[in-house]
């Protein structure tokens, strides 16, 4: 099996840990290569439902090896929280599971700080953060102050972060916010680091070595590329590079060890927090995609926004990602509809847009061009073959393609495992 990079190529949630979770069983290791628990994945198998939040989807899997690579931020007691819940119910991530040790680390100073901050914007400019704390952890990373999972091992992590937490309560006290416990911190994250210990390592020799003996590596990320740092709708973005590239510079795998990039994308689009949404649907239709699609975040339990599907984002992140296929998942949410709408383009000004512009305040402006389809009106829950699915809902697919250009490899129409389909189309 190749090497696979799967990205989120909207503004995330659009299911990529139940792909994920499809594709696993064809890979030796998974790897979640950016952002941190401000991001979730669930999947279904049978009556059980698992949300996860740093540790990868593939740990559901005996047998599959998953690496949390240096490109993540993690929060050690969520980390060990999932630990424990995974645990509990029979699944034993020991000697499986392994944590870069130049990951860095999100304290609570962190989620102090990102609260904060996000209190003292104004309205209209508020980001829409999670408070997870993960733009701060972020931000210590490229100020070149930031604590990494590996200094967890060291003899002197309870000075080391002592120094810390007394630098940033100095800024908390800036903030005019309260300052974080020393005493308390210190105790509660020596006590993680003793029980995270075996799991934290130099994981790009051990990654290195598995895929130069053959063995084949699904990349996971988070969030969508329209959160990117770089390419999202900045400022209204993640703190981390989503996208494809992110895949290399997250984990110490060198970009031509990898094979293919599969682009998860609903068969609408939803966005979570503020920022612009030129499909937004704020009347009964965005209602109904949201409680049908139970459209509530994973991580937040926010309502997600919900509009039209956007190939004018599709084509963006075809760009941007290098996609190879796509995977396309909810398209049963559109079963009851009369008439599905794309947006085939931008207008703002009296121009065309064909891309997404780099200016938000231009993208805030700009009106979709719509093409109307005609629904299928049938349930597309139980079809398990392509063949088989109504001929409006076939159309459809096929006019995504034609739009963005790439082929769709991967369809979903419903939660469970099962509920997934490949369409009748050789990979590369």
């Amino acid at each position: 099996m190749p090497n696979m990079v799967l990205i989120g190529a909207q503004w995330g949630d659009e299911g990529k840990g139940k792909i994920i979770d499809v594709l696993t069983r064809e890979v030796d290791w998974v790897v979640r290569y950016q952002g941190g628990n401000n991001a979730g994945h669930t999947v279904e198998i049978g009556d059980a439902r698992y949300i996860l939040h740093l540790i990868p989807s593939g740990i559901l899997h005996a047998g599959k090896k998953c690496v949390i690579g240096n490109g993540v931020v993690v929060d050690p007691l969520s980390l060990l929280k999932e630990l424990d819940e995974l645990q509990q119910r029979g699944i034993q991530p020991d000697g499986r599971l392994f944590v870069s040790d130049r990951a860095h680390i999100v304290f609570p100073f962190h989620r102090v700080s990102d609260e904060y901050r996000e209190q003292a914007r104004s309205h209209g400019d508020k980001i829409g953060t999670t408070k997870r704390g993960i733009g701060p952890s972020y931000a210590d990373k490229a100020a070149r102050v930031g604590l990494r999972m590996g200094d967890m091992l060291d003899p002197d992590f309870p000075s080391l972060l002592s120094a810390h937490i007394k630098e940033q309560n100095s800024i908390l006290a800036a903030l005019g916010a309260p300052p974080i416990a020393e005493k308390d911190v210190l105790a509660e994250y020596t006590a993680a680091a003793k029980r995270l210990a075996p799991f934290i390592t130099d994981t790009i020799p051990i990654l290195n070595r598995g895929i130069a003996a053959g063995e084949s590596v699904l990349f996971e990320g988070a969030q969508g590329t329209m959160l990117d740092i770089d390419f999202g709708t900045y400022p209204f973005v993640t703190s981390s590079s989503a996208t494809a590239g992110g895949a290399c510079t997250g984990s110490g795998v060198a970009p031509h060890r990898i094979d293919r990039v599969i682009g998860v994308v609903k068969a609408y689009t939803t966005r979570v927090g503020e920022g612009p949404f030129p499909t937004e649907l704020l009347d009964d239709t965005g209602k109904m995609i949201r409680e049908t699609g139970h459209e509530f975040g994973a991580t937040t339990g926010r309502p997600r926004r919900c509009g039209w599907f956007d190939a004018v984002v599709a084509r963006y992140s075809v760009m941007i990602n290098g996609i190879d296929f796509w995977a396309v998942t909810k398209m049963d949410v559109l079963d009851s509809l009369e008439t599905i709408r794309i947006c085939v383009a931008y207008e703002c000004g009296g121009k065309r847009y064909e891309t997404v512009p780099a200016n938000i305040r231009v993208l805030e402006k700009c009106k979709p061009v719509y093409e109307d389809f005609k629904g299928w009106k049938v349930s597309t829950k139980d079809v398990s073959r392509f063949e088989d699915l109504p001929a409006q809902a076939k159309a459809y697919i096929r006019r995504l393609e034609e739009l963005t250009g790439v082929p769709v490899w991967i369809l979903s129409v419903g939660p469970r495992r099962d509920s997934t389909m490949k369409l009748p189309l050789k990979p590369k």
